[in-house]
């Protein structure tokens, strides 16, 4: 009883926020989706970020060996989806995103923040880092067809997380005004990031839906199965191993969707995958919590 009200406590704050942003769209009110993202992503998500790594107390050894670990991590599904999109001969620009890339940002950071604290936050802002970076570049590559890598160099969130890796390094501190000041820009992420989620899982159309069930299915086996492995390889501590888990576990990424309405992939089969992944993450995520805990 005390693991399902435990588990119930770090999902019941998600899901609140989640649903404000479903219910606020399905009653009509206007909600700004393109202004919220980008001051989501340009400025309180930079702001967590950097902030987090600057004051995490975690070892910068720690730190190392999960940055590493979800890089590892990452080449491993993009590998092994690569392989399963041409086994089922699915097109690879509209499928291989959705199955690599989970929902890090708003819904990992949040989650790794209630169930473990600021050591989950700290560990959970590395990964999203390095699946935002991968994702700014190779995803945006894959979905376009082309383009240059190097844009993400101009990325807020990957200044954020060079700074503040490079602060973290040195030992570094921002004036205390400025670090508070930071820290609350950075207070806006988590909410606006759940909320945007609800808003857009509530304006989503889902298209095949059969198809996008058991490929949600499978890739939640694949990712918790390739995370485990790693996170066991690099001998990550419990609470790095439990993120890493629930990080690379998390449901189909909206940014995805987006993507693929932007170049012309099959948008509509992306949305389905978006849907039914989040959908199965309330059942997914508490026992995955559960199992962590």
């Amino acid at each position: 009883m005390n693991l399902i009200l435990t588990v119930l406590e770090i999902v019941a704050p998600v899901a609140v926020l989640a649903s404000i942003g479903f219910i606020w769209v399905k009653a009509g009110f206007e909600y700004r989706m393109e202004f919220v993202t980008r001051l989501a992503m340009m400025l309180a998500t930079p702001c967590l970020v950097f902030t987090a790594l600057m004051k995490t107390e975690i070892e910068p050894s720690a730190l190392t060996s999960m940055l590493l670990a979800a890089i590892v991590a990452y080449g491993a599904l993009t590998l092994l989806f690569w392989g399963l999109t041409a086994v089922l001969g699915l097109e690879r620009r509209t499928y291989l995103p959705p199955l690599i890339f989970g929902n890090t940002g708003n819904l990992g950071l949040p989650l790794a923040l209630f169930a473990f604290g600021e050591a989950g936050i700290g560990y959970a802002v590395v990964i999203f880092a390095v699946a935002g970076i991968w994702g700014f570049t190779y995803g945006i590559w894959l979905v376009a067809q082309g383009g240059s890598p190097l844009k993400v160099l101009r990325e807020p969130l990957v200044v954020s997380t060079l700074l503040g890796a490079l602060f973290l390094w040195q030992g570094w501190q921002t004036p205390t005004w400025l670090t508070n000041a930071l820290e609350m820009i950075g207070q806006m992420a988590i909410p606006l990031m759940l909320i945007t989620l609800g808003v857009a899982v509530a304006r989503l159309s889902p298209g095949r839906l059969g198809r996008a069930l058991w490929l949600s299915l499978l890739r939640v086996a694949v990712c918790v199965a390739v995370a485990l492995a790693v996170g066991h390889g690099f001998a990550l501590e419990p609470v790095a191993l439990a993120v890493l888990v629930l990080q690379i576990s998390t449901p189909v990424a909206v940014t995805t969707y987006m993507l693929a309405a932007k170049y012309g992939a099959d948008a509509d089969a992306v949305a389905g995958m978006v849907i039914v992944s989040t959908l199965l993450s309330v059942i997914t995520l508490p026992l995955t919590l559960a199992f962590l805990i």
